[in-house]
């Protein structure tokens, strides 16, 4: 799980960099929000995630984890398909971003919970 996890945050850490390249290049900073998210949600939490999920086994092995990874690796496209659509000017993408952001925050929940109930120092 960890190692999956370290892999995808790879993946949105490439993203990030291409639209903040993008960004800047055009001179069209409209997309931050997005850039932060995909850097924040994708790169570093998913990074976080992978990481403590590989420290600690017993976290990774559990209900818990798998549904955080596919909430949190389901909805955060949704979420950022919306919000890059959202930016360009249709705010009819409004819903599409809530329907990712909730997928993504129940993720979170879930992994929250899962490191306060099995995340614990070696004796």
């Amino acid at each position: 799980m960890g190692i999956r996890l370290l892999k995808i945050a790879s993946v949105y850490f490439l993203l990030a960099i291409i639209l903040g390249m993008f960004m800047s290049i055009t001179h069209q900073f409209n997309y931050a929000p997005s850039h932060a998210h995909i850097g924040l949600l994708g790169w570093t939490s998913l990074a976080l995630a992978g990481i403590i999920y590989h420290l600690f086994p017993d976290a990774a092995r559990n209900k818990l984890a798998t549904s955080h990874f596919w909430l949190h690796n389901i909805g955060l496209p949704i979420m950022m398909i919306g919000l890059l659509v959202f930016e360009t000017g249709k705010t009819a993408f409004e819903p599409v971003i809530a329907i990712g952001a909730t997928l993504t925050s129940l993720g979170v929940v879930l992994f929250v919970i899962n490191v306060l109930l099995n995340v614990k120092s070696n004796p």
